[in-house]
């Protein structure tokens, strides 16, 4: 009879035994990538809920769109201006203020405050003249791709209070060196906005879309956490990853500190990826994302060679002792000095 020690050394040597021990040893661990991130949209121009927390602290519309679009100052819309929506398949031509109207009840809660009503007004009628997303057929699409649009017999396309906010702005644009001045915006900002160009690839510095602390609407320093495997990780990112998904290093963030650039590691080499683009095909609410692995009961920070991690965001200024008026110009603080493109433009729902 076989001691057991040799029953054992046989057991060992079995191939069921060998492959069972792998299972166990630390680097066949299955892994979770891990992402913790702040914000819910592209992050350039306005944010509502920042916009909703200037309100709630006696910020006035004129000091709400000054901060979020530097430089800016309030002018005039043309007279008697329509807006071309795309709804579906056909193209509707809405004067403009009806359409303000449309848009401002479906893209804020009704019970917000005034102010925070009023600046959408703005923003919104701003946007639908600048935006061109048809190029001749129409201007604006009736959903997130420009702005969302609500349109009678719909029961939420109009409220009290939204009406009222449009009737006070009525006709009011923003402008940047007399010109009307596209007023991206989106749902949260996380603390801080973004320059434009590190969140649309492509596109050209616009000295009135520069990110500016955000204080009312901040993480600490994350607001949302996300976790998946590695398997569908790189299934998600089907096309970037060379080999097996070993995860991803940052290599360049912006003024907020949203991912501009960044490298997917596969064993078989890596692969840049724009900020946007990780943040489209991971599911991300915004590129401000710092990424960690999960390995059994280790955690460990991805690499992020742009040195950046989350800033204190500075505390607001109180507000203006009178409202700003219509013809002083306007212009947000400038945000802090960072190196040197995407989300869907326009705004989402707060």
């Amino acid at each position: 009879m076989a001691s057991t020690y040799h029953r054992l050394l046989a057991f060992l040597a079995a191939p069921a035994a060998i492959a069972a021990l792998l299972l166990l040893a630390p680097e066949a661990v299955a892994s979770t990538l891990v992402i913790e991130g702040a914000g819910d949209g592209h992050g350039v121009g306005m944010s509502q809920d920042g916009a909703l927390g200037f309100a709630q602290h006696g910020y006035s519309y004129e000091a709400i769109l000054a901060h979020y679009y530097t430089g800016t100052a309030l002018g005039s819309a043309p007279a008697n201006a329509a807006v071309k929506v795309l709804e579906g398949n056909r193209v509707v031509k809405v004067p403009l203020e009806r359409y303000v109207r449309g848009v401002v009840s479906a893209e804020m809660p009704s019970s917000w405050p005034l102010a925070a009503l009023e600046a959408q007004a703005v923003a919104s009628r701003t946007y639908a003249l600048t935006d061109h997303a048809g190029g001749s057929r129409f201007d604006v699409y009736a959903d997130t791709r420009s702005q969302v649009y609500e349109s009678p017999p719909t029961p939420a396309a109009e409220t009290a209070s939204t009406n009222a906010a449009v009737a006070a702005t009525a006709g009011q644009i923003v402008v940047y060196a007399g010109q009307p001045a596209i007023t991206y915006f989106f749902a949260s900002s996380g603390g801080m906005t973004e320059d434009n160009e590190n969140s649309f690839p492509g596109s050209q510095p616009e000295p009135w879309l520069r990110g500016v602390a955000d204080p009312y609407d901040s993480g600490a320093p994350f607001d949302w956490k996300l976790r998946m495997s590695f398997a569908s990780a790189a299934a998600r990112l089907s096309g970037l990853v060379k080999g097996s998904f070993r995860g991803i290093e940052v290599l360049r963030r912006g003024v907020s500190p949203r991912i501009v650039s960044a490298e997917v590691l596969g064993t078989g080499g890596d692969t840049q990826a724009s900020g946007p683009e990780l943040a489209g095909r991971l599911g991300l609410s915004s590129t401000w994302a710092y990424f960690s692995v999960k390995s059994g009961a280790a955690v460990r920070r991805e690499p992020d060679v742009s040195g950046q991690t989350p800033a204190p965001i500075p505390p607001a200024s109180p507000p203006p002792a009178a409202p700003v008026t219509p013809t002083q110009p306007q212009g947000g603080a400038q945000a802090p000095a960072a190196p040197p493109a995407t989300l869907a433009a326009g705004g989402t729902s707060a």
